[in-house]
């Protein structure tokens, strides 16, 4: 029987969630995938265990910030004894949740040291909650560089200090950005979501030369039919080539 959104779960929930990320990994490897990603962020489960708003828990998965993060090192642990250590096993986590109460930068850091010392191979670093429109992870109306790359200066202060590789996700749009940010130190590697939902090939016309920017136009509406079960795809670009 599903719980109600506002049920806690028991620690056995707790601990099937947890075997589901290792039998989930041990699939990604046998199907031939080069790593996994433990998905931390934007208010999806393992990031609400993380966040204060959402955590109210008073068991030892609650509380303090030990606490809130012991299903991450569980799941990290669990991933990595399925998989091996020579399997590359990286998160993706919330540099903040820019809500009140939220998860800080200071924590994240803090839980980001936790996972390096468990043997996380690299940090992917985003931010927001898909609940919070101004501050989401999926800004909108990002069309200038300055508004390119939102969590930059929370992955400034990260790299700085952690000695795994630091990919950077939100907003990347133009490639003289994009290299600008490895290049100054800000990150090691460049993620991008929503323009390959436009441009699975942007990548290739950026080593061919051409390095106008993504045309995404950062408007969401690829959410629409993804939310509908219709498949992820630009409805702009569709609009546009039905006229």
């Amino acid at each position: 029987m599903s719980k109600s959104p506002r049920e806690e779960m028991s620690e056995d929930d707790i601990l099937n969630v947890i075997s589901a990320f290792e039998v989930a990994a041990q699939r990604a490897k046998a199907a031939g995938f080069d790593g996994v990603q433990i998905h931390s962020a934007h208010g999806y489960l393992l990031s609400e265990f993380l966040s204060p708003a959402f955590n109210q828990r008073t068991d030892k998965y609650g509380g303090d910030l030990q606490n809130r993060a012991r299903v991450h090192i569980a799941v990290l642990e669990g991933v990595r004894r399925v998989v091996g250590d020579d399997y590359p096993v990286l998160v993706k986590m919330n540099c903040q949740d820019f809500i009140d109460n939220g998860l800080t930068a200071e924590d994240s850091f803090e839980v980001a040291k936790m996972l390096v010392a468990e043997g996380i191979d690299a940090i992917e670093l985003s931010g927001g909650v898909l609940s919070s429109p101004k501050l989401s992870p999926s800004r909108l109306g990002i069309k200038t560089e300055d508004k390119e790359a939102y969590f930059q200066e929370d992955a400034r202060a990260f790299k700085a200090q952690l000695d795994v590789p630091l990919i950077l996700v939100g907003g990347n749009r133009s490639f003289p950005v994009a290299e600008r940010l490895v290049q100054d130190g800000v990150a090691d590697y460049i993620s991008m979501s929503r323009p390959f939902i436009r441009e699975p090939d942007l990548i290739n016309r950026w080593k061919s030369g051409d390095l106008s920017k993504a045309t995404c136009v950062s408007d969401n509406m690829c959410f629409g039919p993804g939310n509908k079960g219709q498949g992820i795809y630009c409805v702009t670009e569709e609009r546009q080539r039905n006229r």
